[in-house]
């Protein structure tokens, strides 16, 4: 969600001064990763979120306060629920948020600069004084300093969804929703348009074979095919085998009927068929497009952030016998 924060937070510098709350450190459970972040607007709008709950109360307050005075701040949010101290929370763990105040061409040109490197499939690493006397800057190769905060921000990962039809709309929304750039490839004009899929960044009427060599150079790219029958599942499975850069993720809608017959039919790349996810999605008992669509992206998550794909609940089955 990274892109979609910073296109956030130029969106409201354009209205005035923002906060931008960030996870810098954290020990034990917490509810967001390091490198989470919040913009905090003086009018009371709120985009993101650092874990919700009291924690978050608490750092939107203190940015109400940074707003006003521009003073850097440091929170400390205590989850770990003890009674011999003030907590907001009891996940289990610390976190510390470190809240900024963007302001000015400045701060509207580095975030500028920041979503244009972003956007054209770059990553781009921002260092983060923790003091007082100096603002957020960009570096081409990270540094190594004291009292800063650093990280190499990355693109979001591309979703290429071959086929336009059902399935393929909700996909593009539920996709779009959990960080994906969303691209669409289907010949058909009436179906892949800007009207049907306003998430998506490019839409590509070309062969498939064509539209992956525009697509080469990207490496974080996940490739769901849910076209609209066996012979455009075949053309496209043989064109992603293909590629130089191997796709991060690569799943086939279809019957297991459907999926065996396209298997047969690619036996000289039978080496790599382990690695596609056929049939896609994770079994839920989805039936309608809107729920494959959740199902699909569930997978997805657990693709790309790791996971057993099993109910939360059977690990705290296991821990109380």
């Amino acid at each position: 969600m990274t892109v979609h924060c910073y296109q956030q937070l130029a969106q409201a510098l354009q209205n005035g001064p923002a906060v931008l709350a960030t996870v810098v450190n954290s020990k034990g459970s917490v509810p967001r990763e390091i490198g989470a972040k919040m913009v905090i607007c003086p009018d009371g709008r709120i985009f993101n979120t650092i874990g919700g709950g009291a924690g978050e109360a608490k750092v939107i307050n203190t940015a109400m306060k940074v707003l006003t005075t521009g003073e850097k701040q440091l929170v400390e949010i205590d989850l770990t629920g003890s009674q011999t101290r003030e907590t907001q929370g009891i996940c289990g763990g610390m976190m510390q948020v470190w809240l900024e105040r963007w302001s000015g061409e400045d701060a509207i040109n580095l975030v500028q600069e920041i979503l244009k490197r972003l956007e054209s499939g770059q990553s781009v690493t921002v260092v983060t004084p923790l003091s007082s006397d100096h603002n957020p800057y960009i570096v081409d190769t990270v540094p190594k300093l004291d009292h800063a905060f650093i990280e190499t921000l990355q693109p979001s990962p591309i979703l290429l969804i071959v086929g336009a039809g059902h399935v393929a709309e909700q996909l593009a929304k539920v996709a779009h929703l959990i960080g994906y750039q969303i691209m669409i490839q289907d010949d058909r004009i009436s179906w892949a348009n800007p009207q049907r899929y306003p998430q998506a960044t490019h839409i590509f009427n070309e062969p498939i074979s064509t539209t992956l060599e525009q697509l080469a150079h990207y490496e974080q790219m996940y490739v769901a095919l849910v076209t609209r029958g066996y012979k455009y599942d075949l053309e496209a499975l043989e064109a992603l085998l293909e590629r130089t850069l191997p796709c991060q993720y690569i799943g086939m809608i279809g019957s297991q009927k459907r999926v065996i017959q396209v298997y047969q039919n690619i036996r000289s790349q039978s080496d790599r068929l382990s690695s596609i996810y056929a049939p896609i999605g994770l079994d839920i008992g989805a039936l309608t497009p809107e729920e494959i669509a959740v199902s699909i992206c569930a997978e997805l998550i657990l693709v790309r952030r790791g996971g057993t794909g099993k109910p939360l609940r059977d690990a705290l089955r296991q821990k109380l016998g």
